[in-house]
């Protein structure tokens, strides 16, 4: 009989997320995911499998507590003008933030289960947007998604040049 997990599975997923997010798939080692929860190397390949594993978990549990809320609340903005603010603000944000467009840039393009994921989080954005702005809801996810990759590359306030 093995011993008792002795961790929180789901803080787990949380700080990982929060590590993708940060440096992405590519740019977080297993170590980095090891510091970021907390979790010897064991336990994590033990209850997750592996990286792999643990990133669509991840991005399946930022889909589910951050993309989808906020998509759901978009959905009750009837003003146009300020769903779009609200949308730009609010889209793919939270302790996570930015962790769908990493995916949908960095792995989407190999990885056919993280493509299906990041296309459930842009169809939440369309049908959040879709009250307001009808039949343009597509082209306005695509200016969210833009405002938001502009928002993520710009440097930090106190970094000086």
């Amino acid at each position: 009989m093995g011993r008792p997990r002795t961790f929180d599975a789901e803080q787990a997923v949380s700080a990982a997320a929060t590590a993708f997010a940060a440096h992405g798939y590519e740019g977080t080692s297993v170590d980095d995911l090891v510091t970021a929860t907390g979790i010897h190397r064991g336990s994590l390949y033990k209850v997750f499998g592996s990286k792999r594993s643990l990133h669509l978990t991840a991005l399946r549990n930022h889909l589910d507590h951050e993309i989808r809320p906020s998509t759901a609340a978009l959905a009750t903005v009837t003003d146009p003008t300020q769903a779009l603010t609200t949308a730009i603000a609010s889209y793919d944000n939270g302790p996570a933030a930015g962790l769908l467009l990493l995916a949908a840039a960095e792995r989407a393009p190999h990885d056919p289960e993280v493509a299906a994921l990041v296309a459930e989080g842009i169809t939440a954005l369309e049908d959040g947007l879709r009250p307001s702005h009808g039949d343009a809801a597509p082209r306005l996810a695509s200016t969210v998604l833009g405002a938001r990759l502009r928002l993520r590359a710009q440097p930090p306030a106190s970094k000086e040049y």
